[in-house]
């Protein structure tokens, strides 16, 4: 006579993070600021917020903003038109030691000229020198509008500056496309020096005879208001403002200095820009966006983001987060796995209109401003409570707490399993859905329950070499009759299978198999398992 059981083994515990939504909340963090387009740091635990008329101020870690400014240089700041302004600020690398740090603003009257300055902080380490301002580029501006402003340091030390295209409409100067002039460009300067700047060697355009900038690394780009390179890549993340029909998210990898250009005027958003594009190459001689929206989804200006580098919200890591000045949805962009990014809404809304940026700390916590209500807001994860995890006793699986619990095995829900305690009933793998509060739901890992049948005088073990398999995967004693062996990887599916008609020993090339380990299975022909044991495969 024989008698089956149950046999639970845990199999793998980390697949919540890649099965749950992820949600972001924007929790209040500073306010009562004046019209905040940008955000940097310096290093240290402060946060230097821009305030578009001229002034720079500090906030601490706990969202208090200091009375006194750390930098105010509205008397030579043009801030009429809505575009204008004290723009951008980026701290020099070597800040610690040199006291160093960069602003982009507009300057003189009407449509003004735009100005990258280097300006010094002064004994105290909450003030800077106004008078200090060293003039390092100037630009003048055709119109008021898509004046750029972003600055920053990438991972090679040298400063970017991004131009919009000079503003009007379709780019009537053709700057995006013209490269002997710095607008609907983005530059990469070499400001190490005392003073000045000089021209990275490994610039595209360095050594030309002609009068192409050798200051200019990037082109085609309409207004790149806000970019920012990924903390831990090195990789370039643009939000180029769009015109009439679509908002873009373009990308460039870490090290690739091979000059860029984005398409505009030609292609907005990656289609062709009406009676303009028919002069054009075709879109395959630009860099295509990696994302973009329509104007008729609500978008009117992107906001390029950040990577999501910090440590306090895991379930972020690595995830490219943006939005519009429009009231939109946060979305954000991962890897597919391909080579690709796969576009995934984070928040429903970003709280209307005004937003202007999206920075982040010397944690690598993200920050966001609005231009309108005065505020800095912090990007949270809106469930960063642990995910459940299932623990094994006897023939129970128990969940850790949560306030509900849903239980499934193979991707059904088990109807009435909603306790933090199950025995489960048939074979499969088991996973449970915590809820927490009223909106967030996390994912288990899995495991994996597997029935066996034992005789009640005991089963004959059967035996496997070499240990770790290399090639082959030898099996000896297999119990006779018909019987199937099954090979599974840690997440359950089956790799190999193989079946046995009274054989006692059998191969298995497991060569092309990936290193790891894997559960082999000896299974009787009524779909029971005879025995199962764990098996290494290592090249």
């Amino acid at each position: 006579m024989t008698r089956r059981s149950v046999l639970v083994t845990l199999f793998i515990t980390n697949l919540a993070f890649a099965q749950d939504p992820v949600t972001i909340a924007l929790e209040n963090f500073a306010s009562g600021l004046d019209s905040p387009v940008d955000i940097a740091h310096c290093g240290d635990e402060r946060l230097f917020v821009v305030e578009q008329a001229g002034v720079i101020r500090i906030v601490s870690p706990d969202g208090t903003v200091a009375t006194a400014p750390f930098l105010n240089i509205q008397d030579r700041v043009n801030d009429n038109g809505g575009e204008q302004g004290l723009l951008g600020l980026t701290f020099d690398p070597g800040y610690t030691g040199n006291g160093r740090f960069y602003v982009y603003y507009t300057a003189g009257s009407g449509n003004g000229t735009s100005r990258v300055s280097r300006f010094t902080v002064t004994a105290d380490p909450d003030v800077a020198d106004p008078a200090s301002e060293e003039i390092l580029f100037t630009v003048a501006q055709p119109a008021s509008n898509h004046n750029g402003g972003d600055l920053a340091f990438g991972p090679d030390g040298y400063l970017y500056v991004g131009f919009g295209d000079g503003g009007s409409a379709n780019d009537p100067w053709n700057n995006g496309q013209t490269l002997t002039n710095p607008l609907g460009d983005i530059l990469r300067l070499d400001v190490s020096g005392e003073s000045g700047y000089t021209i990275p060697a490994d610039n595209p355009w360095t050594g030309l005879a002609n009068d192409t900038m050798p200051e200019i690394w990037a082109s085609g780009l309409r207004n790149p208001w806000r970019f920012g390179f990924d903390a831990l890549t090195g990789d370039l993340w643009i939000g180029d403002v769009g015109q009439g029909q679509r908002e873009e998210v373009d990308f460039w990898p870490a090290g690739d200095n091979s000059g860029p250009n984005f398409g505009w005027r030609c292609y907005e958003g990656g289609i062709p820009t009406p009676g303009i594009s028919d002069d054009c190459p075709p879109i395959t001689a630009f860099v295509t966006p990696v994302t973009a929206h329509n104007h008729t989804d609500g978008w009117c200006s992107v906001i390029g983001g950040r990577v999501y580098r910090g440590v306090e919200f895991p379930r972020l890591s690595g995830l490219y987060i943006y939005t519009d000045y429009c009231p939109t949805p946060y979305f954000a962009l991962q890897p597919d796995g391909e080579g690709g990014w796969t576009r995934i809404q984070v928040r429903q809304s970003n709280g209307g209109t005004g937003t202007s940026s999206i920075a982040e700390n010397s944690s690598g916590e993200l920050f966001v401003t609005n231009v309108n209500s005065g505020t800095v807001k912090r990007i949270v994860d809106e469930c960063p409570m642990p995910a459940p995890t299932i623990t094994v006793n006897g023939d129970q699986l128990i969940s850790s707490p949560a306030d509900s619990y849903t239980w499934f095995v193979d991707d059904e829900e088990i109807p009435g399993a909603d306790t933090q305690v199950i025995v489960p009933e048939v074979p499969g793998v088991y996973y449970v859905v915590g809820g927490f509060g009223a909106s967030c739901e996390l994912t288990s890992g899995t495991v994996l329950v597997s029935q066996t049948s034992l005789s009640e005088t005991g089963t004959n073990d059967f035996a496997v070499s070499p240990v770790p398999a290399r090639e082959i995967l030898i099996i000896d004693g297999i119990p006779g009759g018909t019987v199937r062996i099954d090979l599974l990887d840690m997440a359950g599916k089956q790799v190999l299978s193989a079946n046995v008609n009274g054989a006692i020993r059998m191969n298995l090339e497991v060569d092309e198999l990936r290193n790891g380990n894997y559960l082999l299975r000896l299974i009787e022909g009524d779909g029971y398992v005879l025995q199962q044991r764990l098996v290494q495969v290592q090249h």
